[in-house]
């Protein structure tokens, strides 16, 4: 990052600059998904009986929103750069964005070999993403301004990678803010697992108030209240209706009500 804001204001490349604005959020952005990925180890305790796996959704939101401040911050950069057209130096742009290119390369490798269904870790490889392609931007518009000399390439690619990081971070922003809000995860569909319990667990009466959410990214939860036909054996129906739930659903965390008469939270 140093690197480049050196290299930036030597050769007066933005995107040189604007790679390495994206690197600073890039250092908050790690710390906090780092710090995330911690708070996950601790164990539940009686305020917090889920533990602390919202974490990483947090942090994959506010990752998600400093993506939107960069793009921001970018795109009226260029504009400014195309309305007043500055001298580049191609070379040490050059030099300066391969070597941001290597560091970026490194990182996303290692990345690449976390969870891929973790939103906190999809959040860190967003913002190293972005990195490389503003280091792959910045060769771009090195090697056109070497061998043509023509300086509006630089705050164009600009604004291209930064439509590019803005695309993944709405698809961030989401995803963590569906988790957050506690919809219904697109895996589940509420009706089709009503019909799925009624039709396939022998002494099902009734399926109602079912309520959906994931805790974290690959962790649903459920809760539904099951009215039971008369004469019917709860226990024989609780343990027939999780696995209906777990092997259809792939949820594994659920609670059910098991109701013989009327629902009390209808009476």
């Amino acid at each position: 990052m140093a690197l480049e804001v050196a290299g930036g204001l030597i050769s007066g490349s933005l995107a040189l600059l604007a790679d390495a604005g994206h690197m600073l959020t890039d250092t908050a952005a790690l710390a906090l998904a780092w710090i995330a990925a911690r708070l996950t180890l601790r164990p539940t305790d009686p305020r917090r009986s889920y533990g602390y796996h919202r974490a990483q959704v947090l942090a994959a939101f506010v990752n998600a929103l400093a993506l939107f401040v960069v793009v921001a911050w970018i795109v009226v950069e260029a504009a400014d750069r195309l309305a007043t057209p500055r001298p580049i130096e191609g070379g040490t742009m050059l030099g300066v964005a391969l070597a941001g290119l290597v560091a970026n390369v490194s990182v996303y490798t290692i990345l690449r070999r976390g969870n891929q269904d973790n939103l906190n870790v999809s959040a860190a490889r967003l913002h190293v993403m972005g990195d490389l392609l503003g280091s792959i931007g910045a060769l771009l518009a090195a090697g056109i301004i070497l061998t043509t000399g023509w300086t509006p390439i630089d705050p164009i690619l600009s604004v291209l990678v930064a439509i590019l990081i803005l695309r993944s971070a709405w698809s961030l922003l989401r995803k963590s803010t569906s988790i957050l809000m506690e919809e219904t995860p697109d895996s589940v569909d509420p009706d089709a697992l009503r019909k799925e319990l009624m039709a396939n667990v022998p002494g099902v009466r009734d399926v109602h108030d079912v309520h959906c959410w994931s805790l974290t990214s690959g962790q649903t939860m459920l809760t539904l209240h099951v009215g039971l036909v008369a004469g019917a054996n709860g226990g024989l129906v609780l343990r027939e209706a999780k696995r209906v739930i777990a092997e259809k659903f792939a949820i594994d965390h659920s609670a059910l009500q098991l109701e013989q008469a009327e629902c009390p939270d209808e009476v």
